[in-house]
């Protein structure tokens, strides 16, 4: 389970000054349940997924993860989190097999859980024919799936998904989607971040809207239905989000 608690980030920019990045969120996360956090680019979703994940530490607030709280127990809270980001950030001369096991030998498995564990990943995730290929020579979704399977690779009972399908094909991402749905099917705490409608719906269990930093509202889809009026979420998206939204700079 998750909890996060007025859980707030600000970062001090030379030109705007101080930047809420996340501003007092609070919401729980539970087991079998696919918690997701709905936003545009820039809401704060990736902020606050950092910090579940000990990537960032609060500025104000906490969460508790598996019971262990963010800011005192980081080591405890890592051992227990599945972080998958946008970004693969794989080692270009070790082969998509060489990378898993890295990972699996990190978190501190035995070689026969590991080797059993590998052929289990790779066959779930149709990674068999690009086992012994090299990072660098992957294609986008080899290396996606080659970074789900070391995020998972120890089995942790809570997984944060950062737009996992981000570039993806379709029928990639559709794989990806399947794939997330069994990790909430096997009893794990799933958080999964989108900024894309479609996905939301199918996928999420509870959606949270974060906009500037903030939860604005969160539900079930009938909850936030029967709550806005609306019955296309793109539309209570819109509804929840305008007041506070602001076109992104151009980077």
């Amino acid at each position: 389970m998750i909890q996060a608690s007025g859980l707030s980030k600000r970062f001090h920019d030379k030109k705007r000054g101080e930047i809420r990045a996340v501003d007092n969120v609070s919401f729980v996360a539970k087991p079998g349940q696919i918690y997701g956090l709905l936003g545009a680019n820039g809401a704060g979703k990736t902020t606050t997924l950092r910090m579940l994940a000990t990537i960032l530490e609060p500025t104000d607030g906490t969460a508790i993860v598996q019971g262990y709280d963010v800011v005192e127990s980081p080591e405890k809270v890592r051992a227990e989190v599945g972080f998958l980001s946008t970004a693969t950030a794989l080692y270009p001369r070790l082969t998509s097999q060489e990378m898993v096991e890295y990972f699996g030998r990190l978190n501190g498995m035995d070689e026969a859980t590991l080797k059993k564990r590998l052929d289990e990943l790779f066959d779930r995730l149709e990674m068999n024919e690009f086992r012994d290929r090299r990072c660098d020579k992957l294609s986008t979704g080899m290396k996606q799936k080659t970074s789900i399977a070391r995020t998972l690779v120890h089995d942790p009972p809570v997984m944060i998904f950062d737009e996992p399908t981000s570039g993806l094909d379709v029928m990639t991402a559709r794989s990806i989607i399947n794939f997330i749905r069994e990790c909430r099917d096997r009893g794990k705490t799933v958080i999964f971040s989108t900024h894309i409608m479609t996905e939301a719906e199918k996928l999420c269990d509870v959606v949270g809207i974060i906009q500037s930093g903030k939860l604005l509202t969160e539900g079930t889809l009938a909850q936030l239905r029967e709550k806005h009026g609306e019955e296309d979420l793109e539309e209570i998206f819109v509804k929840v989000v305008a007041p506070l939204y602001v076109e992104p700079e151009a980077k």
